[in-house]
């Protein structure tokens, strides 16, 4: 890992966190804000990640998916609770308080769309360098 400012991954960084403010404020209903939420904080982390490291997908995948499910398992065990932080609105957000199996799944779905993307993308890419080379 090598600390490297990419503005692309920033760019959709800040995209995805104005998407997840907005699903928090006005979406209400049974799908999108449980699940799509869930789906693109981990896409939110991993370009975040990806803004100010050049890291490698793998790890970083991986390692967003740890934190992802780590997050999810401190809901099983009530941790929020157990801290005294329920009634802050920053440990609320940030841990959440209810574990859901569909959670994981969610996490799951996104690190997996940001794999086949990435992969997707360094193909291209290695194709548009032996047309050029």
């Amino acid at each position: 890992m090598k600390l490297k400012f990419n503005k692309y991954y920033f760019a959709l960084a800040v995209l995805l966190f104005n998407a997840e403010v907005l699903i928090a404020d006005f979406v209400h209903d049974s799908i999108i804000r449980p699940y799509g939420g869930d789906f693109l904080v981990v896409i939110l982390v991993y370009c975040s990640i990806k803004a100010f490291l050049k890291s490698d997908l793998w790890v970083t995948a991986i390692g967003v998916l740890i934190l992802s499910y780590v997050v999810e398992i401190t809901q099983y065990y009530h941790l929020i609770y157990k801290l005294g932080w329920e009634n802050s609105a920053i440990a609320r957000n940030l841990m959440g308080t209810t574990f859901r199996w569909e959670d994981l799944l969610a996490y799951t779905l996104g690190m997996v769309l940001v794999v086949l993307i990435e992969t997707w993308l360094a193909g291209l890419k290695q194709v548009v360098a032996t047309k050029n080379g």
